[in-house]
């Protein structure tokens, strides 16, 4: 079950959320019965206040934690590239998801393989509606003098994360998502501008240069969410 306050995963049998100290005491007088057929509310998240982009240390980050595993995240990216480009749009979100999936992994300081790179298709058809609603968005945003696609970028940016860390559908995962970079839209879009400069100077080198700037721009954006918003290490 998840707090009906934050969002995070809380046991049955736990009165109160660890992450923010909500009740989750049920009203005196339901029965076990009524607990099971009432269908919960849709999760509402509500960001810590106070998150701020800081561009330069997660990419920092970024780099340090790829750098601690380059060989096994070059080989994810290659896979990524390889099976996105072969069915475009389908497999995306799924293959996005995966891989901040084993960024995050990695950010708890456990061992990463391929394998880890699938683990997004357990979440296949919210990431697969997430991507394609995301690639309408930004494209029709990006028709509106580059500018708006950029910011519709930023918001949506920990979509997938949301969807796999706190296992949200891609409607709450969009709005909470949305909630966090409302604090700063400034700072989050420079850091998508700064992702998308570094990709563009690996596609430059010989487009060899993306194996290495693609795994930096997942584990950069895992580090952000890290930072901002904190992971569900139950899941």
């Amino acid at each position: 079950m998840f707090c009906q306050n934050c969002g995070s995963q809380v046991g049955p049998d736990e009165a109160f959320c660890s992450r923010c100290g909500s009740s989750q005491r049920i009203e005196a007088g339901a029965s076990s019965v009524d607990r099971v057929s009432t269908t919960p509310p849709p999760v509402t998240y509500l960001p810590v206040p106070g998150g701020k982009a800081n561009t330069s240390r997660w990419i920092g980050q970024g780099w340090e934690l790829v750098q601690s595993d380059l060989g096994n995240f070059i080989l994810m990216a290659f896979v990524m590239m390889a099976v996105s480009g072969s069915v475009p749009l389908i497999l995306q979100g799924a293959m996005y998801a995966g891989f901040q999936g084993a960024c995050k992994k990695k950010l708890q300081g456990q061992k990463i393989e391929l394998g880890d790179l699938f683990q997004g298709f357990q979440f296949f058809l919210p990431t697969l509606k997430a991507h394609i609603v995301l690639t309408i968005l930004i494209f029709f945003a990006l028709l509106l003098f580059i500018i708006p696609g950029l910011i519709v970028a930023a918001m949506y940016n920990f979509t997938y994360l949301f969807i796999v860390d706190k296992k949200l559908d891609y409607r709450e995962a969009m709005r909470a998502s949305a909630a966090v970079v409302r604090q700063d839209y400034l700072g989050y879009t420079l850091f998508i501008v700064a992702l998308g400069l570094l990709n563009l100077a690996g596609l430059l080198c010989f487009v060899v240069g993306l194996l290495v700037t693609v795994p930096i721009t997942m584990a950069a954006i895992t580090v952000a969410y890290c930072d901002v918003v904190g992971f569900d290490y139950a899941t």
